[in-house]
């Protein structure tokens, strides 16, 4: 990934009318011809999701009595265990997640792979205390390059953070950027824990989603509304490569 890379058709993400391909220039102005990503293995059918969870030093901080990173876990474990009813119901559906740390740097705690419940919690137990600034922008960067080399259609992105970012990428490029260059394949969710949700407000201009968390209790609640609310419950039949059909309308209960 490009560090340097600049937006030249950044108004296609508020809707304006700009040519696909998007147009992307290098640190010299150069465009780079093919700005699109491209997978680097095969994909089929199954969904990848990349969890970004904030491990800077305020997630120490306590919240309902506990540290937010401690209320962030069991959150997290208690989400990811909708993956093994679906895997029941769907054992021909892959389910691919990875959870990445980030706090000055960004950390692969789980590698992107078919979701194993129990190294999904042994990993997370073995995490050391929080700490350092929130660099959001360079842990979306990562979830990129990980969702487009685990195999699937469909690619996802979670963020779990208690601040604003301070450190590395601005994340409002980079989700721009990730929009345009997927072509709006990768949809991101933010779930603002204990922080004011109008921070992150670029995510609704990139086809996602900020759900606000005060506490424990709205903490889970959030994000199970995002993983089996939304993700999960999309209909994974007869997916194929694209926007339109990796990104489908969401199904009306009424059948009208």
């Amino acid at each position: 990934m490009k560090s340097g890379l600049r937006l030249s058709c950044a108004l296609l993400v508020l809707g304006a009318g700009c040519q696909a391909p998007p147009a992307y220039t290098d640190e010299q102005g150069e465009v780079i011809a093919d700005s699109i990503y491209h997978a680097s293995v095969e994909e089929g059918l199954g969904a990848s999701i990349a969890i970004l969870v904030d491990h800077s030093g305020s997630m120490s901080d306590e919240v309902d009595g506990r540290a937010k990173w401690d209320v962030a876990r069991d959150a997290l474990v208690e989400m990811l265990t909708a993956t093994d009813s679906f895997a029941a119901a769907r054992p021909d559906y892959p389910v691919n997640v990875g959870v990445y740390l980030f706090s000055g740097d960004v950390e692969e705690v789980v590698p992107m792979g078919r979701y194993d419940g129990q190294s999904v919690r042994t990993a997370l137990a073995a995490v050391r205390l929080p700490d350092g600034p929130t660099a959001i922008g360079d842990a979306l960067y990562r979830a990129r390059e990980a969702l487009y080399g685990a195999g699937t259609f469909r690619k996802y992105i979670i963020v779990l953070t208690d601040g604003e970012n301070t450190s590395g990428a601005d994340p409002a490029l980079v989700g721009e950027e990730i929009w345009i260059r997927s072509e709006h394949g990768v949809p991101m969710y933010f779930v603002a824990f204990d922080v004011d949700a109008e921070h992150f407000s670029f995510v609704k201009r990139v086809g996602g989603d900020v759900l606000p968390a005060t506490g424990a209790e709205n903490l889970r609640v959030a994000l199970n509304e995002i993983y089996r609310g939304r993700i999960l419950a999309e209909d994974p039949a007869g997916v194929e490569p694209g926007p339109d059909s990796v990104n489908p309308p969401a199904p009306n209960p009424g059948g009208d």
